[in-house]
């Protein structure tokens, strides 16, 4: 070992030296939440496909019958509801994932409506219901808090 000066050596001083003060920056904060929004809404999108697709394809498979729902309407109706939501919400999705600002705003107001469908439709399979309503609630507060950093 070489002494450049009394008690330094030169190999140590860079196992001393400072690291960053930051660990990532202000924007992978905000990216990775709108990257779970978009991920959850594309989720959230094909669960609501499918919601609509039994619904309209084999309504026997719900717990209550048509008119022991909130709203009294036929299945095909609300099978049609949740599919044209769940290809908006599955579309929107997309849009988050690309950075769109519209993407977010339209992802909250479906992810609102969606959340009242589904409580309205809880009757016919509530744990269905429940799940896909949760996902709402994770998908509006991952596009609706503020982070540091966003763009708008």
């Amino acid at each position: 070992m070489t002494s450049t000066g009394p008690g330094t050596f030169s190999g140590g001083q860079s196992m001393y030296q400072e690291g960053p003060k930051s660990y990532g920056s202000d924007t992978d904060d905000w990216s990775g939440w709108i990257s779970f929004a978009g991920i959850m809404m594309i989720l959230l999108g094909t669960f609501q496909i499918i919601e609509g697709l039994v619904a309209l394809l084999r309504s026997s498979y719900f717990v209550v019958p048509a008119t022991g729902l909130v709203v009294n309407v036929d299945y095909n109706a609300w099978g049609w509801l949740h599919l044209i939501l769940g290809v908006l919400i599955f579309a929107a999705g997309f849009g988050v994932m690309a950075g769109r600002l519209w993407a977010r705003v339209v992802g909250i107001v479906l992810a609102l409506i969606s959340a009242v469908v589904n409580l309205a439709f809880i009757a016919a399979y509530p744990l269905w219901a429940i799940v896909v309503i949760a996902v709402d609630i994770a998908v509006i507060y991952a596009l609706a808090t503020n982070r540091r950093g966003a763009y708008a």
